[in-house]
């Protein structure tokens, strides 16, 4: 298991707070709409959701029913048009975009379909840099535990390498390393498997499970069912609804 030894700071949801009903993520009323040429869009409609700490929780849906803006307005990528969103007693909703930001930075890892390491920077850079931008961890500290965080998922070997000379796993996994960078309660993923082969989607997915069985919080958007099923809850959404849940 990873450890670490930064300091984090007053009240995160990273030392254990919780929301006033004992969750650690709480979506109340939620609605997204979006304005579109062609009108307006409701991507979300009235999404009510709680997630305790620990749990593994897929997001499953079709294409356009509200999975990936689900993901998005819990970790403040994007805002609600109603509702209201509470996350280790923080209420994202009412962050601005400077507040939302550094919140980001301490309380959630996120892993994008696409990796979206900088090209320009080495893989232990790109990991680095999370704790560049939050200033948590000493400076002289950085480089060693961005080193640990490669070893943690089986890349250390390609740290001084740029992202265009690693394979889409290699990346992903990278992408993985930099979500984990302040030691976030939170990962949430879209897609996270979408681009790789099976046999690099399960090593993916068994390092999410060894995460979870260290004390993380996993949200992973996915269109596979059968990756769907590895997680202990399954969310299913259409039309901006949840409309199932199933427990394992």
């Amino acid at each position: 298991m990873f450890r670490n030894n930064k300091q984090k700071p007053n009240g995160s949801t990273a030392n254990g707070k919780l929301n006033d009903d004992g969750s650690l993520i709480g979506l109340h009323g939620v609605h997204k709409v979006y304005e579109t040429p062609a009108g307006k869009f409701t991507a979300l409609s009235g999404v009510n959701l709680r997630i305790d700490r620990g749990e593994f929780v897929s997001i499953i849906g079709k294409s356009g029913s509200g999975k990936t803006t689900l993901i998005n307005v819990l970790t403040g990528i994007d805002r609600p048009s109603q509702g209201e969103i509470f996350v280790g007693g923080t209420p994202v909703h009412r962050l601005d975009e400077s507040q939302t930001a550094t919140w980001r930075g301490t309380h959630l890892g996120v892993v994008f379909q696409f990796f979206q390491l900088l090209p320009a920077l080495t893989i232990l850079e790109n990991v680095r840099l999370p704790m560049d931008f939050c200033d948590i961890y000493p400076r002289q500290e950085r480089n060693d535990r961005a080193q640990a965080l490669l070893e943690l998922v089986g890349i250390a070997e390609y740290a001084h390498k740029l992202p265009n000379h690693l394979a889409g796993g290699q990346q992903q996994r990278a992408a993985i390393a930099r979500a984990l960078a302040n030691d976030p309660p939170i990962i949430a993923t879209d897609e996270p498997t979408g681009n790789l082969d099976w046999n690099t989607a399960e090593s993916v997915m068994s390092l999410f499970e060894n995460l979870v069985a260290q004390g993380k919080t996993i949200l992973m958007v996915t269109h596979d069912s059968d990756l769907a099923q590895r997680a202990k809850r399954t969310i299913v959404i259409a039309d901006g609804e949840i409309v199932d849940e199933v427990h394992r």
